[in-house]
């Protein structure tokens, strides 16, 4: 259904609102931000930036005076941050931005006390435990906040996780052993789940249904499957079709799911992006071969059009969910 806002865009590009009536059109719909906004606004950027700020200021200021504090201070401290944190956000309650700052401000603590922890008593823990163990004690409270960010996050240490414990042990867990490539294939897997389910749930809860953080989900699952698709082009291996075809499917899931069902420009703008590395790639691989430099100029040529093509290509598709 057209929204009052996609209306007003509508009527505007087409010139049925004469010139100098669009600004009290705009103003009507609240498209353009009034004074109140942009207050509101800069209130909520600072507010964040003031709580992340005072997370890493603590991380720093132990870093720095290590020598001068006892571990029972610095444990100390640190617990008592965590404390207050989880306080003030219940305290203040989950819906006021200032609670949802608090939780993640608490979460950031978390994580200094694990690094605290280990650092004092060295365990001789891999560091891949340090942020698994992180996400794992950390999931009650995005449970229990309904804060997308606080899901983000998990999903970040997760990958953390995942590539950390490759790099100790060069191989993805138990399920999948050996090369880097099934360490992109773990982590495609695991985004591309995420984000299906994330968009499942953001059908029910309104919560979820801000879109920057399907965003980022998406990006976390193009971004290996494009590389994995890349290095099958350069290294012929055993399961290189499969990343082909894997990449393809994900394509057309991508245009698919956001072009027809639930429409995102930023979605298929990155489907677009990954299209043209892969194009790319994959006639770079056969023209730098035979040399010379006019395979260099007819890649140019390449790029230029397809990255207009995909322009023209997002543009028109953007009138059409405003006509």
């Amino acid at each position: 259904m057209t929204t009052l806002r996609k209306q007003i865009i509508n009527l505007i590009e087409h010139g049925k609102i004469p010139a100098d009536k669009i600004d009290a059109a705009l103003s009507t719909v609240k498209i353009t931000p009034v004074p109140n906004d942009w207050r509101a606004f800069l209130d909520a950027i600072l507010l964040w930036l003031g709580g992340l700020a005072l997370a890493f200021s603590a991380l720093f200021f132990i870093a720095y005076n290590w020598d001068d504090i006892g571990r029972f201070a610095k444990f100390g401290m640190v617990e008592v941050l965590i404390v207050l944190a989880v306080g003030s956000y219940w305290k203040l309650g989950e819906n006021k931005t200032i609670g949802k700052v608090s939780l993640l401000v608490a979460t950031v603590f978390l994580g200094v006390l694990l690094a605290l922890y280990g650092q004092t008593y060295q365990t001789g823990a891999d560091t891949w435990q340090l942020f698994f163990t992180w996400a794992l004690l950390m999931l009650p409270w995005a449970i229990v906040s309904r804060f997308p960010a606080i899901w983000i996050v998990w999903v970040v240490l997760i990958n953390l996780s995942i590539v950390l414990y490759h790099q100790t042990f060069r191989g993805a867990l138990w399920l999948v052993i050996g090369s880097e490539a099934n360490m992109l294939w773990l982590t495609f897997a695991f985004n591309t789940v995420i984000l299906i389910i994330w968009e499942y749930l953001a059908i029910r809860w309104h919560w979820l249904s801000e879109r920057w953080g399907a965003r980022l989900l998406v990006t976390g699952s193009g971004i290996p499957i494009t590389w994995l698709c890349v290095t099958a082009i350069f290294e012929h291996q055993a399961g290189s079709a499969i990343s082909g075809l894997v990449w393809v499917v994900w394509l057309g899931a991508v245009y698919y799911a956001y072009q027809k069902i639930k429409p995102d420009l930023f979605m298929l703008a990155g489907g677009c992006l990954s299209g043209i590395i892969v194009v790319v790639m994959f006639l770079s691989k056969h023209l730098l071969e035979r040399g010379g430099a006019g395979a260099f100029l007819l890649l140019a040529f390449v790029v230029i059009g397809l990255g207009t093509g995909a322009a023209m290509w997002l543009r028109n598709v953007h009138r059409e969910w405003h006509s």
